[in-house]
């Protein structure tokens, strides 16, 4: 979501220099000494000063390889998961990523074993092991769709996927610095 936000933001503000920190942990990015940080909504403290970032809802969506399939066999039920191959992320605490599924109003949790697990830091990775034909995946759909449409890898479950509020840019103060006040101008420049 972020890169092609920034993409075009520095384009327009080729000036500005922007230093970006990643972390899995549930950090307060502001306390950290950062001008603003990236949260669920969830996550948001709920004084934070707030404004939508990238999509308003995401999936947490499913897939594997068209060659994976042909030789493990397919999936019908989130309860099949537990006899493939699945590559799972973990958070740098250690949890693994839950594999939440829906359907008709009731969320299900599947809890395969990881024949590969990867933090989430490496996510690429783990998404070029599953297009290899390693196993079969589950995180945002939005980092799936570029290879659903190459055919590299193929939607699995899609009735099932767990819909979530998309992410939120926070920030600590209604005062901010000027090049913070033109990326949040930007942000509402963009869901317009």
């Amino acid at each position: 979501i972020l890169p092609p936000l920034l993409d075009r933001f520095l384009s327009r503000h080729p000036q500005l220099r922007v230093e970006l920190m990643v972390d899995d942990r549930l950090v307060d990015a502001t306390l950290a000494g950062c001008d603003a940080g990236i949260r669920y909504g969830e996550h948001l403290a709920k004084d934070t000063i707030a404004v939508p970032i990238g999509p308003r809802t995401q999936r947490l969506a499913l897939a594997a390889a068209p060659g994976y399939l042909a030789s493990s066999g397919s999936v019908a039920r989130p309860a099949d998961l537990l006899e493939h191959a699945c590559i799972r992320l973990k958070y740098s605490s250690g949890a693994l990523i839950p594999w939440e599924f829906e359907r008709a109003g009731k969320t299900f949790i599947v809890d395969p074993p990881g024949r590969l697990t990867i933090g989430v830091n490496g996510a690429s990775a783990a998404i070029d092991l599953a297009r290899s034909g390693k196993g079969i995946i589950a995180t945002f759909e939005n980092w799936l769709q570029p290879h659903f449409a190459t055919g590299d890898l193929q939607p699995l479950l899609p009735e099932w996927w767990l819909a979530f509020e998309g992410p939120w840019l926070y920030f600590s103060s209604r005062f901010k610095a000027a090049p913070l006040r033109a990326f949040v101008d930007f942000l509402k420049e963009e869901r317009e």
